[in-house]
């Protein structure tokens, strides 16, 4: 049944496409998919019509499901057959439709983005990061594979097309010159078509009223000989950068102007549960990145922690990144490691996947006196808030299964506001 409703889908959404011919924006990589399509919607929709990816629907049932603009089925075939109705609706007749479609691209497996790319050829694509451990590694033999199989998504543009390139992912740097469409480069580190640099979120707050709502992320972009800064608040850390100049890049090659693109990303909010700031109890600050996690993003989220400034404690709430297949162990591991090297005070670790990360941090030099462990994501949750003290800044971080979001509902300093703040607070996830 799965896959006669794929094949309906697929066939449903490419008439759909046929018939009201929108711009295609396709989004892939290891990390930063889901923030930089939100990113791309925030400065588009000041100008055109736009829809983006559903939730996650980045698959081969919920990419058609988006260009037809309807959520899952689920279980109910008279919703499914609502579904079928509204794709035919916008096959034939001249309804109104967005301009353009903002598409996140996911891949589990090989294959996925040739068949993704095959329902929704894009005018416009990016890679925004293929890690060096990437999440979803059951299906792969080696991270060279899925770097292939994500940069499908730019090889498959026609010479009217255009690639945005990372400049500082290896792997698209090493194809971007080879590729057959229009290339626009973008780059922290290196001269660019659109740069940004002088990157600053490390608030210092014996200097600054201590306020997570009003702080953010600064910094300044290059294009065309010109400099400009940007301000974006209540976000932090170099993924949302990267997020921003991409959405900037976007704007660009569809004429809009770049003052009012960086106006725009002011009222830019990143995706619940990814690198929000959230104030805590006890007047503390969390970061909240519990809407999933992977080697590469747990990584940059614990450098972020390192580099904020407070007199207060740096606390990593850390529990299971999942679907790493073979590589699970080394992987929690090697995070271990890196935290002992960083300026954090407490570790708190969650489950046999935790016992990894507190392992491997102590065998490297982290106190022992710092490191909490705790068997359940439940027992942190009635445990972590005990641990806040004025003026502290905590990070949570975990992959989904691990429901990490419960323990920030638990130490948010308005609790009621869960539901408006925090990722995972409806339907059947509160029932889970």
């Amino acid at each position: 049944m799965r896959h006669l409703l794929q094949s309906i889908l697929y066939q449903l959404a490419k008439w759909v496409l046929r018939r009201q011919h929108p711009q295609v924006i396709a989004v892939t990589g290891s990390m930063g998919k889901t923030s930089t399509k939100d990113a791309i919607y925030t400065v588009l929709r000041h100008k055109y019509t736009v829809r983006r990816t559903l939730e996650n629907y980045n698959n081969e049932i919920g990419l058609p499901l988006t260009i037809i603009g309807s959520h899952s089925g689920g279980r109910n075939p008279f919703a499914w057959a609502w579904i079928v109705v509204k794709g035919l609706a916008y096959s034939v007749l001249p309804l109104t439709y967005p301009k353009i479609l903002v598409l996140e691209m996911g891949a589990d497996k090989p294959g996925d983005i040739k068949y993704l790319t095959g329902l929704a050829p894009a005018h416009i694509a990016m890679v925004t990061m293929i890690s060096e451990l990437p999440a979803h590694l059951e299906f792969f033999k080696d991270v060279d594979q899925v770097a292939q199989e994500k940069l499908i998504v730019l090889k498959h543009l026609g010479k009217e097309d255009m690639a945005i390139a990372n400049l500082d992912e290896p792997y698209v740097a090493a194809i971007h010159d080879k590729l057959k469409s229009k290339v626009f480069t973008i780059s922290t580190k290196q001269e660019a078509d659109l740069m940004a640099f002088d990157i600053d979120y490390a608030k210092d707050p014996t200097k600054v009223a201590y306020d997570p709502t009003v702080s953010g992320l600064r910094f300044k972009i290059r294009y065309q000989g010109s400099t400009v800064p940007v301000f974006i608040p209540g976000a932090v850390g170099v993924p949302t950068v990267y997020s921003a100049i991409f959405a900037l890049a976007c704007g660009l090659q569809l004429g809009m102007n770049l003052v009012d693109m960086i106006t725009a990303l002011q009222s830019y909010q990143g995706p619940n549960g990814r690198l929000r700031l959230l104030p805590g109890k006890n007047q503390t600050v969390i970061i909240d990145d519990t809407y999933n996690s992977s080697p590469a993003a747990a990584k940059e989220a614990l450098q972020i922690l390192h580099e904020m400034k407070t007199p207060g404690k740096r606390i990593a709430v850390l529990g299971v990144m999942a679907e790493l297949g073979s590589f699970a162990k080394r992987s929690h591991a090697a995070i271990g490691r890196q935290i002992a090297q960083l300026e954090i005070d407490t570790l708190v670790t969650i489950g046999v996947e935790g016992e990894w990360i507190a392992e491997a941090a102590k065998e490297n030099g982290f106190p022992e006196a710092g490191l909490v462990q705790y068997a359940d994501t439940a027992t942190a949750v009635a445990n972590v808030p005990t641990l806040l003290q004025p003026n502290d800044i905590m990070l949570v971080k975990g992959s989904q299964v691990a429901r990490l979001e419960t323990v920030v509902k638990a130490c948010l300093a308005q609790p009621e506001l869960a539901e408006q703040l925090l990722v995972r607070q409806y339907g059947k996830w509160q029932k889970v």
